[in-house]
């Protein structure tokens, strides 16, 4: 590796908005604590978890089954 590299003629990512979007998004505390604990037994980032959980439930169209009374 080198000690120093020259950026000055670098390029931003054109698709790096296109790769992920930061939200504010609300979440209560048991689920936040399920995730934690996944995520050191696997040793991946609680919030990289969750975004895979939902990326998998958009692949298998999961819907939930909400009925309200």
């Amino acid at each position: 590796m080198r000690k120093q590299y020259d950026f000055s003629k670098a390029k931003k990512n054109p698709y790096a908005s296109r790769l992920k979007k930061q939200i504010t998004i609300r979440l209560d505390g048991e689920a936040i604590d399920y995730f934690k604990s996944i995520s050191e037994d696997v040793g991946i980032p609680y919030q990289s978890l969750i975004n895979l959980y939902l990326r998998d439930c958009v692949a298998e169209h999961r819907r939930l089954n909400l009925s309200w009374q």
